[in-house]
Formats: structure tokens, C-alpha cells, sequence
């Protein structure tokens, strides 16, 4: 797929932070026609949703797309859940993965597809206090290296 083709709305920025991401899952959503104005116009919030499975249907729930200022009555509940369109072998696989424990399932990018509404899954796991800090730590290191590593190359 061309690069051109997707336009991203919103990212997850938590979601790798809070979770450890195993898997990742392209899904439709269903939308309003409203929802889908608001989405152009970048009016979301991802920050605290996350997906389940419903007698073998996916939904995102926590998910707010904010009301589009120009709609009218046609304009839904911004937090309302959301169903997600899946294969049905995709389901069934990540309903034995999630009755794993500690395994949750949480959006991390929101983006349109050739004027369609995508929704990137991960299959993920909770970290701890003490794996947040080791991701904060090695980020610092990755940061102070590519400083480095750009200081050597204009000082040359």
C-alpha cells in the first residue's frame, strides 16, 4: 500500500508506555456520517479507550469523538462504543489470547485508508512500575546517543 494512501487522525502516545504491544490488528469502525466530518477535522480522544469482545463482535469503548460543530441532530453520543470490523478467524483468535491473563486489548492509531476509517489494535500486556522506568530510562540513552552521534557528524 502506498504511503500516500494513509492519512493518520490521532495516535495512542500511552499506549506503549502503560502496555507492552504484542500484536497489532487492522480494523474498520463504524461510524456516523458526522463522526467521520469531526474525525477530518482531528476531534478525537484515544487516551483512555480500549477494545473487547461481545458474543464474538469486536467494539472500542472510550473512545470520544467529539460532536461535529456544523451537524444537527444527526450528531451521536461522543463516548458511545463503537463496534470494529474483523475477520471472524481474527476474532476467535484474539478471544484465546485475551482470556490469557493480563492480556487487553487497547486502539494505538486511528487513520483513513483511501477515505475509509481504520482502526489499529494491539494485542497487549499491563507493564509495572519498574518496566516504565526502564523505558524511560532507555529512551533517555537512545536520545543522548543520537546527540552524540550528531554532534561528531557537524564537528567533523
Amino acid at each position: 500500500m502506498a504511503k500516500e494512501d494513509i492519512k493518520v487522525i490521532s495516535y495512542n502516545r500511552k499506549a506503549g508506555f502503560d502496555y507492552e504491544l504484542i500484536e497489532f490488528y487492522e480494523a474498520g469502525i463504524v461510524l456516523t456520517g458526522t463522526e467521520v466530518k469531526s474525525l477530518r477535522a482531528g476531534a478525537v480522544n484515544m487516551r483512555d479507550s480500549y477494545g473487547y469482545i461481545k458474543d464474538y463482535e469486536a467494539y472500542v469503548s472510550g473512545l470520544h469523538i467529539s460532536h461535529y460543530d456544523k451537524g444537527n441532530i444527526n450528531n451521536v453520543d461522543p463516548d458511545r462504543d463503537r463496534k470494529l470490523l474483523l475477520h471472524k478467524s481474527e476474532i476467535r483468535k484474539l478471544v484465546l489470547k485475551m482470556q490469557q491473563k493480563g492480556y487487553t486489548l487497547i486502539p494505538v492509531k486511528l487513520y483513513f485508508v483511501k477515505n475509509k476509517v481504520k482502526l489499529e489494535l494491539a494485542l497487549a500486556k499491563g507493564k509495572k512500575l519498574y518496566d516504565k522506568r526502564d523505558s524511560i530510562q532507555k529512551g533517555e540513552v537512545e536520545r543522548e546517543i543520537k546527540r552524540r552521534m550528531k554532534d561528531n557528524h557537524t564537528g567533523a
